[in-house]
């Protein structure tokens, strides 16, 4: 009798197992789209909505495959681009839609899609990617009084990183983007006094829509001493490679103390205050340490902790890329260096007048 018992019992658990999964099989079905645009960072913005992807199955933490013209690439889905490593391929999926993306590389270039293309989302696994986008994945508030300082809710803070003075080289969110957090990031680079500005993320025709709000930073703008190069988060391609010793040359013309910025403070002008550092002697750990801030500030991400190790391979992944393959790590300025010869165009002069402004 137990035994009968038992049998039935094993077997209406794997009734119940074969009808959760035929369940998902059948709640899970393509969805079709097309790209309508393609933003300045080659994302590829599609017309599926975020309720029709989730309607066909689709979730966070799933992997799909991505089918158009001659492209086909498995993704997770995700909500951010440092749900995954640099380089690789995610499918974002929020309140604007559906969204194709490479972290930190042009999606539109490596796929060789362009607008009006059709595609095709279908499921890979289900959930085959959960573990690690709730390990990434990141919430953020935009309240100040959910932060301990403005310091923190601007990310603004000075780079004191290898030789680099104290009250040379600042960093943090943009002070002319319009949202809650720049009259935070305005009255800061005020009191630090900045002379210097690189904008990392606008064209002056897009800062200047908001500068009326930043009197500060419209000053600095008119006197010719804030630059604008609307760059992506592609730092390889030749454009940005152009833009990037551009911001360069324009610092050593300028005068300390200097401001560098995007929007967030956190990726493209993390990777560009990381870049000159290693030119300035930081050693790989406490550029990593710097880099890795302003996910402590805005996602009170910890060091030690599993999602800070992902993350922080952003940094590591870039020197990497910039030399093309692993190196030893006590190399990283000599590797910095010499990009910056080769690829940026700089001079061992040049490269010499930086580190005077921002070491001596």
């Amino acid at each position: 009798m137990r035994r009968t018992i038992i049998i039935s019992v094993l077997m209406i658990a794997m009734l119940m197992l074969s009808s959760c999964i035929t369940g998902d099989m059948e709640s899970t079905h393509p969805v079709e789209g097309t790209i309508i645009s393609i933003t300045k960072n080659g994302n590829a913005i599609t017309d599926i909505t975020m309720d029709e992807a989730m309607r066909s199955g689709f979730d966070y933490g799933d992997i799909v495959t991505i089918k158009a013209e001659n492209y086909t690439a498995d993704a997770p889905i995700g909500t951010a681009f440092s749900d995954v490593d640099t380089g690789k391929t995610i499918v974002l999926m929020g309140d604007d839609g559906v969204v194709l993306a490479i972290n930190f590389e042009s999606f539109a270039e490596k796929s060789k899609l362009a607008e009006g293309a059709a595609i095709t989302l279908t499921m890979k696994e289900k959930a085959g990617y959960l573990e690690e986008f709730n390990l990434r994945n990141l919430i953020r508030s935009d309240s100040r009084e959910d932060f301990d300082s403005d310091e923190i809710f601007a990310n603004f803070r000075n780079v004191a990183v290898g030789s680099i003075v104290p009250g040379r080289l600042y960093r943090s969110c943009s002070p002319v983007s319009g949202d809650a957090r720049a009259p935070y990031a305005e009255s800061l680079i005020e009191s630090a006094g900045i002379r210097t500005v690189i904008n990392l993320a606008d064209s002056i025709e897009e800062a200047s829509a908001n500068m009326g709000n930043s009197p500060y930073y419209k000053e600095i703008t008119d006197e010719g001493n804030a630059i604008f190069l609307d760059m992506t988060a592609d730092f390889f391609t030749e454009e940005s490679q152009k833009k990037t010793a551009e911001a360069v040359r324009f610092m050593i013309a300028g005068e300390a103390p200097y401001l560098i910025h995007c929007i967030e403070g956190q990726n493209r002008a993390g990777l560009m205050c990381a870049f000159i550092e290693a030119l300035c002697g930081a050693n790989i750990d406490d550029i990593v340490s710097d880099y890795m801030q302003s996910f402590t500030n805005y996602y009170g991400v910890q060091a030690g902790t599993k999602q800070y190790e992902s993350i922080s391979k952003t940094v590591t992944d870039f020197f990497q890329t910039m030399n093309g393959r692993a190196f030893p790590w006590n190399a990283v300025g000599k590797v910095a260096e010499i990009y910056a010869v080769n690829e940026l165009g700089l001079s061992e002069d040049e490269i010499a007048l930086l580190r005077n402004k921002l070491t001596k």
